[in-house]
């Protein structure tokens, strides 16, 4: 998620995002997440995406458990914490919990890495904050640090809005994507630029609109690499 402060001169929508703390509840936990607008911009606010994603990652969309699972752009964290938090499994001994719970990497670009630690610290439970891992990962550089394909689900809110981000995303993608990987991408389709993205990404992937929520305007899309087959 870029890093752009904003204006002091926000109308009444974007009021919400000055206020210090932010509080949800997920996962039978109430979240609270910190937000900082002024020094990070975008980066330090909850968005709609995120809570939508969320919502969606609750009503179990997915099955968490035993997965591994990264955030990009993660911003303030709110998604990885909530997939963390679902993920999580206490019917199982503490013997045993970092094999079957997920194992959710949450990441951001240097500069918002101790803002995002914060907030991740701050509302995970002991036991499950070894699970959780936050990471520096800025889109198309040092992929090395990751294995290629090494994650099952890819997690994304409103992180398509930069055109000059999107090949190094595109990129990014590609790298940690097995053929059996997941992605999911929760956005609001501001502009034109954001369907084209959608269509880049349709070149890689095979790409579903799986939910759209009417009231905050935020469409979620299901995407997967295309199989040689279907290739050709």
């Amino acid at each position: 998620m870029a890093l752009v402060p904003y204006e002091e001169t926000v109308g009444v929508g974007l009021q919400k995002f000055h206020k210090p703390l932010a509080t949800f509840s997920f996962a039978n936990h109430t979240i609270r997440i910190r937000q900082d607008w002024r020094q990070l911009g975008v980066a330090a606010v909850v968005w709609d995406a995120a809570v939508v994603l969320s919502t969606y990652l609750e009503l179990g969309a997915v099955e968490l458990k035993g997965l591994s699972a990264v955030e990009l752009g993660a911003g303030t964290g709110l998604v990885g914490i909530v997939a963390a938090l679902l993920g999580d499994d206490l019917h199982i001994p503490f013997s045993l919990s970092h094999i079957v719970g997920a194992h959710v990497t949450i990441t951001d670009r240097k500069v918002a890495l101790e803002f995002l630690t914060s907030n991740v610290q701050a509302n995970l439970p002991p036991h499950v904050q070894p699970k959780a891992v936050v990471k520096e990962l800025t889109w198309g550089q040092n992929l090395e640090k990751f294995s290629p394909g090494e994650f099952d689900l890819i997690l994304g809110a409103d992180i398509i809005y930069l055109e000059e981000t999107f090949t190094d995303l595109l990129q990014t993608l590609e790298h940690l994507c097995s053929n059996h990987s997941v992605i999911l991408l929760a956005c609001r389709i501001r502009y034109e630029r954001d369907n084209n993205f959608l269509m880049m990404l349709g070149r890689q992937f095979t790409v579903v609109k799986v939910h759209y929520d009417p009231e905050k305007d935020v469409h979620i899309y299901k995407a997967q690499k295309k199989s040689q087959r279907e290739d050709l």
